[in-house]
């Protein structure tokens, strides 16, 4: 697999995952009154899961962009560097 592919692939797991912690959270609140009518253990269990998984891939994530974090980095304290890429 290709790098570009690869990035798509993790962005696109990201995203899944962040929609699914967004949206469980929502419903944990008590605010909200939703965990009424949802069953917590499994929404509970379900949260929890994701938040692991999207703080794994987020890890991936920056692996995969070091080299471009570090560049980006180095050009906002200096201002004439060029990195490669």
């Amino acid at each position: 697999m290709d790098r570009s592919r690869l990035n798509y692939v993790i962005d696109f797991i990201l995203l899944i995952l962040f929609l699914i912690v967004f949206i469980t959270g929502l419903i944990k609140l008590p605010i909200l009154k939703l965990h009424l009518v949802v069953p917590m253990q499994q929404m509970t269990m379900l949260h929890d899961v994701s938040v692991v998984l999207f703080g794994v891939f987020i890890i991936v994530h920056l692996i995969l962009h070091w080299n471009w974090i570090k560049c980006m980095t180095k050009n906002i304290f200096k201002r004439y560097n060029k990195c490669k890429k």
